[in-house]
């Protein structure tokens, strides 16, 4: 296969802002992701049917995000961990990324995701 493309619904969050700390049920603090994130895998899972096999070898991931407003920073991180498991093994995989602000679209935000192999 050379090519997967994919279009996923849903403003993706920034992963350095998608988690918190909780105590667990020792007491001791740890660090779980938030719900808007929690949210956005879900999502994410819903819309990608998982591929058997998954890709393997290295990766070019081509991703196009839609944001709500022109608040949010440009972050594929969080888009990039989920697909690992559902159309790669490990997100190590991908060697070549390309980023893309696809400007603000109010009524469909939405992530436009082309993997290919190397």
């Amino acid at each position: 296969m050379s090519k997967v493309s994919m279009v996923i619904a849903g403003e993706p969050c920034s992963k350095a802002n998608s988690r918190r700390i909780v105590k667990s049920r020792a007491g001791a603090p740890m660090v779980i992701k938030s719900k808007k994130a929690l949210g956005y895998v879900k999502m994410f899972h819903e819309q990608c049917k998982k591929m058997d096999p998954l890709l393997d070898g290295d990766l070019s991931v081509t991703i196009k995000i839609y944001y709500k407003s022109r608040r949010p920073d440009l972050d594929e991180s969080l888009i990039l961990d989920v697909m690992q498991g559902f159309v790669y093994k490990n997100d190590r995989q991908v060697k070549e990324k390309h980023i893309y602000w696809g400007g603000v679209d109010k009524e469909n935000p939405r992530a436009e995701i082309i993997v290919r192999h190397l």
